[in-house]
């Protein structure tokens, strides 16, 4: 064999593994795509419920997954994703099934016979349902409306201010049920004898201060002329001191966990992280660009919260828009301690990571171990008794509102 043809063979070979190892690495970063939908169709997701949504309108919350891996602790105050969707009203449990077994009538006893027996139905155990926001005087300055007559709740609500909110704090109007004597949101068919506005005074955009109370007084006030009642409103200087104390409180005892999930070689296209979410409990949000895992209660606030690019979640073909990166973070005060929210933010990273081929990284891109994270948990029970001796245990209605 002479030089040339050895020199030929050989540059021969090398381009085809030169062609070979070309095809490999392209089918190797080819972006992952959804998997087309199987024949049978799935029930829908249920979906996040939007803030001041109807509950009723909720399916059945997707059961939730468990732990997973690793995060790193960041400050959640001043402006972290308001994943607080607050309930607007409550729904009746449905009436039991009649069970299965009952005589026939006269004449139908050999259909009867004919007929196996019906399997006996189990059903699932009715979600506990939330219900909406309420005045709490550990977080809310009340002013009273005193009323010289019984108001019917269709008259009220007529009269009520188009928007219910001074500044960036939210306020909330109740009447005292004439039949009931409970405080409640004005209702249709309902008598009431007195009044009463909560303002709240502090949330993560910060304390109550005296422009925001001075619009709520100039928003109440004409309501209270319109209904025939005469506003109190507590002094100014006392408000806005209570609502500074509140607010360093919660600066202080006010964390998310969050850690980033990156795709290691292909990108994922919306559609695939969608779909391999799903499998795991997630549902879709009720803003673009987020994926949750819905808590245990209707109208709850999600346990974890993948948020990703809004811009390539609105794209209009979901498996041609590419990601290489999404955030999976949990709001510490927004669910209870008994949920176990932070077994579940571990298992649901590892569990993620090994679904989309990811590494686990923090804000600068730094890998980040599961084992590094274990004093986390103890600091985690430490702000937990904090909250709780405040009356503001994770999970509850005031603890939400608060740190919102």
């Amino acid at each position: 064999m002479s030089l040339t043809l050895a020199l030929s063979i050989l540059a021969g070979v090398i381009l085809l593994l030169l062609v070979v190892q070309s095809l490999w690495n392209a089918r190797k970063n080819t972006p992952r795509r959804a998997e087309p939908p199987s024949a049978a169709t799935p029930q829908a997701p249920r979906m996040e419920p939007p803030l001041g949504g109807d509950m009723a309108a909720v399916p059945t919350p997707m059961p939730t997954a468990a732990p997973v891996a690793s995060a790193e602790l960041v400050d959640a105050r001043r402006g972290g994703d308001a994943a607080v969707a607050a309930a607007s009203a409550a729904v009746g449990l449905a009436p039991e099934a009649v069970a299965p077994g009952v005589e026939p009538a006269a004449g139908g006893a050999a259909l009867a016979q004919a007929a196996p027996a019906p399997a006996p139905a189990v059903s699932a155990p009715a979600p506990v349902v939330r219900r909406g926001p309420r005045i709490d005087a550990l977080i809310d300055v009340i002013a009273t409306l005193a009323l010289d007559a019984r108001l019917s709740g269709e008259f009220i609500q007529a009269h009520l201010p188009t928007t219910r909110r001074a500044g960036t704090k939210p306020f909330l109007i109740e009447g005292l049920n004439a039949a009931t004597a409970e405080w409640e949101p004005p209702a249709p068919g309902q008598q009431y004898r007195e009044l009463q506005a909560g303002l709240q005074l502090a949330n993560r955009h910060g304390a109550l201060n005296e422009i925001e109370y001075s619009e709520f007084v100039q928003k109440l006030q004409p309501f209270a002329d319109s209904v025939g009642a005469a506003a109190e409103f507590p002094d100014m200087l006392d408000v806005v001191a209570r609502a500074k104390e509140l607010d360093h409180f919660a600066m202080q005892h006010d964390a998310q966990l969050a850690v980033q999930v990156a795709a290691r070689t292909a990108a994922w296209s919306v559609a695939y992280l969608q779909q391999a979410c799903l499998k795991h409990g997630f549902v879709p949000g009720s803003v673009p660009g987020r994926l949750v895992m819905p808590g245990a209660e209707e109208g709850a606030p999600p346990v974890l919260v993948l948020s990703f690019d809004p811009q390539a979640a609105l794209a209009e073909d979901p498996n041609g828009a590419m990601l290489q990166v999404a955030t999976l973070s949990l709001d510490i005060p927004q669910t209870a301690e008994a949920d176990n929210p932070f077994d579940t933010w571990l298992k649901a990273m590892s569990t993620l990571a090994v679904e989309l081929d990811a590494a686990l990284v923090d804000e600068a891109g730094r890998p980040v171990r599961p084992e590094a994270f274990e004093p986390i948990k103890q600091d985690l029970e430490n702000l937990y008794r904090t909250l709780e001796a405040r009356d503001l245990a994770a999970g509850s209605a005031a603890a939400r509102r608060l740190f919102s």
